[in-house]
């Protein structure tokens, strides 16, 4: 009997500091989506500043999710963490693509591929909006190069043809994104139509007020 005390209070022992991991974990993953979430409305607003420092505080929490969990590798791939991750890369993703600067790695971003690859598939689908904005504010230039890296990354993601089991799920996401692009790409192609009815309106109306 005193063996099997001692194996019992072995194994509570272990639970215990696993299950206060897990608790730790599922906090910071909360706080982690939070601050993803607040930063890719900055960037949409344009406050370039405050996204930044946003994603800086995002990836401190990021870290802090990893040390907590880096004794029990099942809880940094248990959902919930890495949909806190993946929000991580769309938030960073996200930002990158509305500047037009490079699309960070995943290695920098520490996320396992899945994760990356399903991040970089919903900040593609956050470039609709973007994209819509430019339109209203008349520039049809910035919106034709949004609507390209959506493309890009449509085609990028539609060539891992895996299981879901590998991917975490990317299939389902590419297929929603192929709706936002169709969506996007007509709205996209009925403002550069209306642009050129304008512009012949215009020249035509040039033309009779000179003759």
């Amino acid at each position: 009997m005193n063996q099997l005390e001692t194996i019992s209070e072995r194994i509570r022992n272990n639970f215990e500091s696993r299950n206060s991991a897990r608790d730790e974990a599922l906090r910071r993953s909360r706080e982690l989506i939070r601050l993803c979430a607040t930063a890719i409305r900055a960037s949409h607003r344009d406050e370039w500043d405050a996204a930044r420092e946003l994603l800086a505080q995002a990836n401190e929490v990021a870290d802090g999710i990893r040390e907590t969990v880096a004794p029990y590798p099942d809880l940094l791939h248990a959902g919930y963490t890495q949909d806190a991750l993946k929000e991580l890369v769309e938030a960073h993703a996200t930002l990158s693509l509305a500047r037009g600067a490079p699309i960070p790695e995943p290695e920098p971003l520490k996320v396992a591929y899945p994760a990356y690859l399903n991040g970089l598939c919903e900040a593609a689908s956050e470039m609709r909006r973007r994209c819509l904005d430019e339109l209203r504010r008349g520039d049809t230039a910035e919106a034709e190069r949004l609507m390209e890296a959506m493309d890009d990354i449509y085609d990028m993601l539609g060539a891992f043809d895996f299981p879901d089991a590998i991917t975490g799920g990317l299939r389902r996401r590419v297929d929603q994104l192929r709706g936002v692009i169709k969506r996007t790409r007509g709205d996209l192609t009925n403002s550069l139509r209306q642009d050129r009815l304008l512009r012949a309106l215009r020249d035509f109306e040039e033309r009779i007020g000179s003759e």
